[in-house]
């Protein structure tokens, strides 16, 4: 097999090569085979060769011993661990690893066919030995650096939340103790404008610090077990807590008639966050004395929509599909992580629901929490007994 491997070397890494072509999204490139098919072949034909001179200690210096038992490394093993790598820098995913040393045994088993060239059981079973300790090489390589990126990308994800949260609060304890600085010296009322800027500083507190529980309460799953509510007393809840709001912003608030009988389930704290942040949302971005409305209603088809519809003006374009992601922040009001509507898709997902929002331009903008309607199981009765005869 050696000879044959040998003589044919360059059709079989242009076979290999035609093979990588026809997959989607892949291209065969000088990173990719400088540790990958053809120095594994190289390396292949020289186990093939030190086995049959009879060179065993050769033969596992090469290609490493069967199932990767040995615990020194081989050559096999440390350019597949490289080619592993390479293919992770690359983009390239875990089953496209395997697939560039399973090419190579297609294609030198197609090639011995055509040429009608015998091979031992012997020279069949090293292919498959340097075949198995190559793709487990460059697997766990592959697997460790991805891994390792992985945990990277996370950490330095969470860093930059942590920093902008740490941010945000410093800022707004700095403006609270400025205030009330201000306020002790005795000569402004509490009731004046100093006095406004230290309860809005607090209310930015109590926001910031609440949204970082709800991120935290989301991340680690802390939901608790779902319940079944009443759709009409969660809305009143809401616009109760949101009429605070309405009041210090100056805008009217609106809450429609809900249908008493609707009912849906989930965990009523987190959905009650969801909806207060995009309530909150809309009394920050609508125009001055506008209106701001709740609404709630079953849908017919087994599905309850919650809209929350302010006067903003209309979304600009490309907002509405970046406005849901972490730190993203309106273009007129740069207050606050940007992290309200992040954490309310994912209250509502966790409830197995939607969140959406719909521009309507020149006016305003309408935001969609879309649930299952709980449908109370029907009451099985009895078959009643047939009336007796007098």
């Amino acid at each position: 097999m050696d000879e044959f491997l040998t003589h044919n070397r360059e059709q079989l890494v242009e076979r290999c090569k035609a093979k990588v072509a026809q997959r989607p999204l892949r291209a065969a490139t000088p990173e990719q085979l400088k540790n990958g098919v053809p120095q594994f072949l190289e390396q292949l034909i020289r186990t093939l060769r030190a086995e049959r001179e009879d060179l065993p200690g050769e033969s596992l210096r090469i290609s490493g011993a069967p199932g990767g038992a040995s615990s020194d490394p081989s050559e096999i093993g440390a350019t597949a661990t490289a080619h592993g790598k390479q293919l992770l820098e690359l983009g390239y995913t875990v089953d496209q690893v395997v697939h560039d040393y399973g090419d190579l045994c297609q294609a030198i088993t197609d090639l011995a066919e055509e040429r009608n060239a015998p091979f031992s059981v012997g020279e069949f079973r090293t292919l498959n030995r340097c075949l198995d300790n190559a793709i487990a090489d460059a697997v766990t390589e592959f697997s460790a650096q991805r891994d390792a990126a992985e945990s990277r990308r996370a950490t330095s994800e969470s860093n930059e939340r942590l920093g902008f949260l740490l941010h945000e609060l410093r800022n707004s304890l700095l403006t609270a103790k400025l205030a009330l600085t201000a306020l002790e010296s005795g000569q402004l009322p509490v009731a004046g404008a100093t006095g406004g800027v230290l309860k809005r500083s607090l209310a930015t507190l109590t926001s910031l610090v609440k949204h970082a529980l709800d991120e935290v309460r989301v991340s680690a799953s802390l939901s608790r077990e779902p319940q079944v509510f009443s759709l009409a007393g969660f809305i009143a809840d809401a616009g109760s807590a949101a009429m605070l709001d309405a009041n210090a912003r100056g805008c009217s608030f609106n809450v429609r008639h809900i249908d008493t009988d609707l009912e849906i389930e989930g965990d009523r704290q987190l959905l009650m966050g969801a909806l207060m942040n995009l309530i909150q949302n809309a009394f920050k971005f609508t125009h001055a004395q506008t209106e701001v409305s709740l609404n709630a209603y079953a849908s017919g088809n087994g599905a309850v929509f919650i809209e929350v519809t302010d006067h903003c003006g209309g979304l600009a374009p490309g907002i509405a599909e970046t406005m849901f992601q972490p730190f993203s922040r309106g273009q007129q009001d740069k207050s606050g992580l940007g992290l309200g509507l992040c954490i309310s898709r994912a209250n509502v997902e966790a409830a197995g629901g939607s969140l959406s929002v719909r521009d309507v331009p020149g006016s305003g903008c309408v935001f969609t929490i879309r649930l299952p309607e709980y449908a109370r199981p029907t009451a099985v009765t009895g078959t009643p007994e047939p009336a007796r005869s007098a």
